[in-house]
């Protein structure tokens, strides 16, 4: 960082002033990447005295825990909404990203500039070195970039934060902290590695992020994992609020340009909602944001008709069925495990009646290919196969196989290519193209689309 200082003085306003800087910012943020070769550690010595070193960031302001297996990221992308549309300052800290690591650290859904990233980066090493000597294990990638979204939401002053996990809840990084209150949505088997191989131990994994005394809101999800959380929230002496009783909700149009939905609350109110998000397991993921408005109000945070409203219909979440194209229509969506294919395929089929597609898949090797792909034997009719552009890529022939295994007409290609074939096959036919399979997958569209 010095250096960037000197260059400043010497060549203030050059060009090879901005070279110097982006070189030096990209080498900070491939340090921080370097991390990643620790893998997965699970548990909160290691977060906790890295945030002791900062004297506590995540104390200073509001926080809403979100977790759960699907939904979890939209759920958190519509209360952010909703809260800044109230007035409070926003922070919201999610992963992965889809393009840039910037996106994981917003205040007012503005991702951290690149100056500040830096500065977080930097600050936060110089931490993780001196706990990597104290517990004897150095901090992973996901631990750092944790205690650097608690230190930039406290930069930046923000009111209110909404902090998505990242594995599982009990043990993941982000669970230091005391919220407001805990979201917890469906959940479905993962990670069985670290999270146990039955859905009850993953419900209990995720139900770990409960506080004693703290409201949790529970989404749908099967009555065994609903069974778990009650019971921990029991334990704990926390408010369970079940969204099924608290909320309805009832579809009156849907469309590529989003929901209008009818909203009724227990707690007396009733509205019609503009909501972008197209799919049931959307209209899912805003009956449990409204039950959250009304746990709020519960504690004393009160948010009026206009600004939920307002928050709604303003949501914005890539990635998530997010409509790249209308004719043909191209749907991007980061699905990635068997219960979220089932999501796709029912907005796919019910939400806009497209009864074949032409599909563009691409998975990580960790993934379940041949159940992620089951549903989508039912509407896929050409599927192109590509790799990721990561080393966590699963075998595009691997999948290919799995493909023709299930009758499904299938081929390899690389992404843009695909891209172009299934929109020309798309186009002859009157259908439509559906690019899924990983959020690696979503960010080099996205990508590819911007340099475009």
């Amino acid at each position: 960082m010095k250096l960037v200082v000197f260059v400043q003085g010497c060549f203030e306003g050059c060009s090879l002033e901005n070279e110097i800087r982006d070189m030096l910012n990209e080498k900070i943020i491939e340090r921080l990447y370097s991390r990643r070769r620790f893998g997965i550690k699970l548990g909160l010595d290691v977060v906790r005295g890295m945030l002791a070193e900062l004297d506590n960031p995540q104390d200073q302001y509001g926080i809403v825990h979100v977790a759960g297996t699907n939904g979890k990221g939209s759920v958190c992308a519509i209360l952010e909404s909703i809260f800044r549309a109230a007035g409070y300052k926003t922070g919201l800290y999610t992963s992965p990203h889809l393009v840039s690591l910037n996106e994981r650290f917003k205040v007012g859904m503005i991702d951290v500039d690149d100056a500040s990233l830096s500065a977080l980066i930097d600050d936060v090493e110089q931490c993780a070195l001196s706990v990597e000597k104290s517990e004897g294990r150095a901090p992973t990638f996901f631990e750092c970039t944790t205690v650097m979204a608690f230190e930039h939401f406290r930069r930046a002053g923000v009111d209110i934060a909404v902090i998505e996990t990242g594995l599982g809840g009990r043990y993941d990084a982000t669970n230091v902290v005391l919220p407001l209150l805990s979201v917890i949505t469906r959940i479905s088997m993962e990670h069985t590695e670290h999270l146990g191989d039955n859905i009850v131990s993953i419900a209990h994994e995720k139900a770990g992020i409960i506080k004693r005394c703290r409201p949790v809101v529970c989404g749908a999800m099967d009555d065994d994992a609903r069974a778990e959380i009650r019971r921990v929230a029991d334990e704990n002496g926390a408010g369970f609020r079940l969204v099924e009783d608290m909320v309805n909700v009832t579809v009156k149009e849907t469309g590529l340009a989003g929901q209008k939905v009818v909203m009724e609350s227990q707690g007396g109110w009733r509205g019609t909602f503009r909501f972008p998000l197209i799919g049931a397991h959307q209209v899912e993921n805003l009956a449990t944001c409204a039950a959250v408005r009304d746990t709020m109000e519960e504690i004393g945070l009160e948010i009026d008709d206009a600004s939920f409203k307002e928050g709604v219909a303003g949501v914005s979440w890539p990635g998530r069925f997010q409509v790249l194209a209308q004719n043909p229509p191209v749907i991007l969506d980061g699905a990635h495990n068997p219960a979220a294919a089932e999501a796709l395929v029912d907005a796919l089929q019910k939400s806009l009646r497209f009864s074949d597609v032409a599909m563009v898949i691409g998975m990580c090797d960790d993934k379940d290919a041949k159940n992620f792909l089951k549903p989508f034997a039912k509407i896929a009719k050409k599927v192109w196969v590509v790799p990721l552009a990561n080393e966590r890529s699963q075998d595009a022939d691997k999948v290919l196989a799995i493909c023709r295994g299930m009758g499904l007409d299938a081929e390899s290609s690389e992404l843009k290519a695909a891209m172009k074939d299934a929109k020309t096959w798309a186009m002859e036919r009157g259908s439509a193209v559906c690019i899924t399979g990983s959020l690696f997958l979503v960010g080099e569209v996205l990508e590819y689309i911007n340099e475009d």
